[in-house]
């Protein structure tokens, strides 16, 4: 794996993890919000690193975006025992599909 998705990886799961630690804020336990603020700002460095290491930003934004979609609800409904429908599962393999195509576009440049 190269650098640049190592970074890109690190953005997911720091972004991931800052939305929802965000939750957790939200339901009364404050002490969360710095949990949310380290998420973001770790995302977004580690964002900036994986753009400084060649990773074309519409592929970055693309795979960071749906993965923390992906995730967020996946993990919120263990988490939180928030929905997760197969109308959501079904939204949740389409933005798989529209990412995968972006990265093969990109490849194929």
């Amino acid at each position: 794996m190269t650098a640049a998705y190592l970074f890109l990886l690190l953005a997911i799961v720091s972004e991931v993890l800052g939305t929802l630690s965000l939750r957790a804020a939200a339901t009364g336990r404050r002490a969360f919000y710095v949990a949310v603020a380290v998420g973001y700002v770790v995302a977004f460095l580690a964002l900036i690193g994986a753009l400084r290491a060649g990773l074309a930003l519409g592929v970055a934004y693309g795979i960071w975006a749906a993965a923390g979609v992906a995730l967020t609800a996946v993990a919120s409904r263990y988490l939180f025992a928030e929905p997760l429908t197969r109308r959501m599962l079904a939204g949740i393999g389409l933005i798989v599909v529209g990412v995968l195509a972006i990265e093969l576009g990109a490849v194929s440049a």
